[in-house]
């Protein structure tokens, strides 16, 4: 089991997102705090709470990579709204920005009149300071890998959420976006293929390729929040489904015809070679019908991951497939036959 906690930049708005990007594109809010010339507030530490934990299970080690979509139009998560500070927090937080925007002469009087502006917003209902215990103050975080465009779509200002409610926005967090992004972190195997017989292929004879079935094994990655009393979870499995062969030349034929090599009851894929198999034809494998002469042909081979996910509340679905592959150099030489 594997452990990492994932402290995503805050890029709270804490003052209008559309000018948040003005004051730096992007910013957390510990550099809006510390202010243009490093100056330090005593409540700049005061930040978000809203780190989303991910706990690993059969991650490959040694060799590995993270999965890709097959479907071009899904993408992880590019953003969310989730619980951020207590209501003394919130306060501690927004005025370490008043403070620090009064201090900083090379921040733009515009930006300077609008924090301004939000800290009496904020200050006029007292930060909810009399409704402590019964509620959190929510705010947008962003994906690092998203582009700027998509992390936009969470534009609000944080909001004032009561404990046991889930807030009326697209974007705020539950399970579903825990499963995305517990995707976005998976790493599975490397697939690179044994390939017999030993040594060179031979033009117009099988090559067999397989795969151990400990290398398949299903993958999870459970994405966890836990703060001031909010919890959601959601837990993304990985399952290999196939094996999908690039001869790397169009002189060559995959076996099975469809190039797509299932995975056997045991989790391998293919078969190994043995003695006495040559005249057989191997469940997973490759043809090549011309030599790579002075150099090699690059197989590529590409496992096909089925993914599912379940939730808290008993929320669960399917995720998009994901792919990892891998390239392997294929020395194949012609047959030299001798007639006396």
């Amino acid at each position: 089991m594997h452990v990492k906690v994932i402290h995503k930049p805050v890029l709270v708005s804490v003052i209008s997102c559309s000018m948040l990007w003005a004051v730096a594109a992007p910013a957390s809010a510990e550099d809006i705090i510390s202010g243009a010339k490093g100056t330090k507030h005593p409540n700049q530490t005061i930040a978000a709470q809203a780190s989303i934990k991910y706990h690993s299970s059969g991650n490959g080690g040694g060799h590995s990579g993270p999965l890709a979509s097959t479907d071009s139009n899904w993408t992880p998560p590019a953003c969310w709204y989730a619980p951020e500070w207590s209501a003394t927090e919130f306060q501690q937080f927004r005025q370490g920005v008043y403070v620090s925007a009064v201090h900083d002469p090379d921040l733009p009087n515009d930006v300077r009149g609008e924090i301004s502006d939000q800290n009496q917003k904020y200050a006029g209902d007292n930060y909810n300071i009399d409704k402590e215990k019964e509620g959190m103050w929510w705010g947008p975080q962003f994906n690092d890998d998203a582009s700027l465009a998509d992390q936009m779509k969470c534009d609000k200002d944080p909001f004032w959420v009561k404990k046991g409610e889930t807030p009326g926005v697209p974007e705020a967090i539950k399970p579903e976006t825990l499963a995305g992004l517990a995707y976005q972190q998976m790493q599975v195997p490397g697939t690179k293929v044994s390939l017999a017989p030993a040594g060179a292929s031979k033009v117009n004879l099988p090559t067999w390729a397989w795969l151990d079935k400990a290398d398949f094994k299903p993958i999870s990655v459970t994405a966890s929040l836990d703060v001031g009393g909010f919890h959601a979870e959601a837990t993304t499995t990985a399952t290999a489904d196939s094996l999908s062969l690039d001869p790397g030349t169009d002189d060559a034929q995959v076996l099975p015809e469809s190039g797509r090599c299932a995975i056997n009851g045991d989790g391998s894929i293919g078969e190994p070679y043995a003695r006495g198999k040559g005249n057989q034809t191997p469940p997973c494998g490759v043809v090549y019908q011309r030599s790579s002469g002075d150099g090699t042909f690059d197989l590529r081979s590409t496992a096909t991951w089925k993914i599912s996910w379940t939730g808290t509340g008993g929320a669960g679905g399917d995720l998009p497939d994901g792919e990892y592959g891998d390239d392997q150099p294929v020395t194949v030489q012609e047959i030299q036959a001798v007639n006396r």
